[in-house]
C-alpha cells in the first residue's frame, strides 16, 4: 500500500479548496492595500485597527479582537507600533480598572482620515474587478464563511 496522495487529489485540492482560495486573495489583498496606504504611513492591517478605534467612545480590547478576528496577544502586538507613533492609547477603563480600553488619538484620527481617501479609490478598484459578481454577495459570502453576522 502506497503513502503517496495522487496527483488528482492535488488538483482536485488546488482548483476547489476554498481555504485555498480566500488564503491566496486575502494575501493579494492585503498586498495591494499595503501598498496603496503606503504613502498614509500605514499597513492594511494597520488602516484596519485604526478604522475599528474609530467610535464615540473607545472600545476595549475584546471587541476590537472579535471584530478584527484575532486574539488579544496579536492585538496587542499590533498596538505596539501604532502607540510609538502616537496614533493610539491603551489605558485602563474609567469604568474597571481591570479593562484596558482604546483609545485613537488626534494623530491617528488625522492619519485614518488621509488614509480613508485612498482606501476608498483603491476599494472601488477592487470592487470594479469583481465582473458580474455583487459586491454585497461576496461580502455576505465571506462573512459566513467567517461565521460572522455580516453588517
Amino acid at each position: 500500500m502506497s503513502n503517496e496522495v495522487a496527483f488528482e487529489t492535488t488538483s482536485l485540492v488546488r482548483d476547489t479548496c476554498l481555504c485555498l482560495h480566500a488564503q491566496r486573495a486575502a494575501r493579494a489583498l492585503a498586498r495591494h492595500f499595503d501598498a496603496a496606504l503606503r504613502p498614509a504611513g500605514l499597513t492594511n492591517q494597520q488602516f484596519s485597527l485604526l478604522m475599528a478605534l474609530n467610535r464615540s467612545e473607545p472600545p476595549a480590547m475584546g471587541p476590537v479582537a472579535k471584530l478584527l478576528a484575532m486574539d488579544r496577544t496579536t492585538l496587542t502586538a499590533a498596538l505596539k507600533p501604532l502607540e510609538r507613533r502616537g496614533l493610539v492609547r491603551v489605558e485602563t477603563s474609567p469604568s474597571d480598572g481591570r479593562a484596558r480600553i482604546l483609545v485613537l488619538t488626534v494623530a491617528g484620527r488625522e492619519t485614518l482620515r488621509r488614509a480613508v481617501s485612498i482606501w476608498r479609490k483603491t476599494h472601488a478598484a477592487v470592487e470594479a474587478r469583481l465582473i458580474d459578481l455583487d459586491p454585497d454577495a461576496v461580502r455576505t459570502a465571506l462573512a459566513l464563511l467567517a461565521g460572522v453576522t455580516h453588517r
